[in-house]
């Protein structure tokens, strides 16, 4: 089964309207998930990332931000990610990404066999290619 690896910003254009394009393209991979065609995993940080942006940026409630949270890591097809190759995140932190929530999702990635990774970031999917990392096409 493919594993394709949530970063931060297509979690939050899931959940938000801010890009309907993009909420489109995700909702599509978040509908495999829930049919079992993929499974999607979600490195512990995104959910941080997630949260922290919920709150300071959207000013959404702490006991709505905590129900998407919980809605979110029951359904079905989905994987929290908790470990993390701390070697292999700091090969790639700060050499080749200056953000560290970037490089752990890269280090899941180069850690997970068969896995490739879902980002909106267009400076990120170039980071990742530049690594030949795998990038999901959404």
């Amino acid at each position: 089964m493919k594993k394709i690896i949530i970063d931060t910003n297509a979690l939050i254009s899931f959940v938000t309207d801010r890009e309907p394009e993009q909420q489109a393209k995700i909702a599509k991979v978040f509908n495999d998930a829930s049919q079992l065609k993929v499974r999607l995993l979600c490195p512990q940080n995104v959910l941080t990332e997630f949260i922290y942006v919920m709150d300071k940026v959207y000013h959404i409630e702490n006991t709505e931000i905590n129900e998407m949270v919980k809605d979110f890591i029951v359904l079905p097809g989905i994987e929290i990610v908790h470990e993390v190759n701390m070697k292999l995140l700091l090969s790639f932190w700060p050499e080749h990404f200056a953000d560290y929530g970037d490089a752990i999702v890269a280090a899941v990635c180069k850690d997970t066999k068969g896995s490739s990774i879902a980002s909106f970031d267009q400076k990120l999917r170039i980071k990742l290619k530049k690594l030949r990392l795998s990038v999901f096409s959404i």
